[in-house]
């Protein structure tokens, strides 16, 4: 069906838009406009998969944030970041390779085959969820974004960890918390809201008259 004059047609507009951006360079404009520093942490989302819509509403509220800054004056920083590595990843490279058990890892896999298997499985996510994020247009620095399985971030991790050390600003503690067995590790309370579901559970009560009384009985 042919939309009539002046009907809102969305997909034929982003086109038309999306069109224009790439004729005139507005992309490579934006990220090379100067003004005063702001600065910006992107919060990465893990590359375990399709971008979802709340990490997809995630990153548009930023970059409006972003693009207002940019006409406010401002120069902020637009680097992207991915989680790359970590339970999610291993998780998911687990069921590919049908792994029961953390030890099947070491005695059926090979730990190294198994780090190089999450890498391949994180690198192909980001491709296609950083295509995602490009297709809802939005504006960071593509071509230079921090990642978590890089040795210059996993150093400068460590780096700042010594310094809080120095600083005295750790603390070690006992707490009771969420504990995986298959996992072996600590459970988020996200994980752990996720795994909350409803489900019939069947009960049988039974009574146990006691000795000596006329009507009194124990439940078990």
């Amino acid at each position: 069906m042919k939309a009539a004059e002046g009907t809102y047609t969305p997909l034929k507009l982003e086109k038309e838009i999306d069109q224009y951006w790439k004729e005139n360079s507005v992309y490579e404009k934006y990220l090379s406009k100067e003004g005063k520093k702001w600065y910006f942490l992107d919060g990465p989302p893990f590359t375990s998969g399709e971008v979802h819509i709340g990490t997809a509403l995630n990153k548009v509220l930023k970059d409006a944030v972003l693009r207002y800054k940019t006409m406010d004056g401002y120069a902020p920083r637009r680097q992207p970041g991915w989680d790359m590595h970590g339970l999610p990843i291993e998780v998911k490279v687990e069921s590919e390779l049908e792994i029961r058990n953390k030890k099947d890892i070491e005695t059926k896999i090979g730990v190294d085959i198994f780090i190089d298997k999450c890498k391949e499985f994180a690198l192909a996510n980001l491709e296609r969820m950083q295509e995602q994020f490009i297709n809802l247009a939005v504006w960071m620095d593509w071509d230079d974004p921090y990642r978590t399985i890089d040795k210059e971030y996993m150093e400068a991790e460590w780096w700042s960890f010594k310094r809080a050390w120095e600083k005295n600003l750790l603390e070690k503690d006992r707490r009771v918390i969420h504990w995986c067995p298959r996992c072996e590790t600590a459970l988020a309370e996200h994980e752990i809201r996720g795994e909350y579901r409803v489900v019939k559970d069947p009960s049988v009560f039974v009574k146990f008259k006691l000795k000596n009384t006329d009507d009194e009985y124990i439940l078990i």
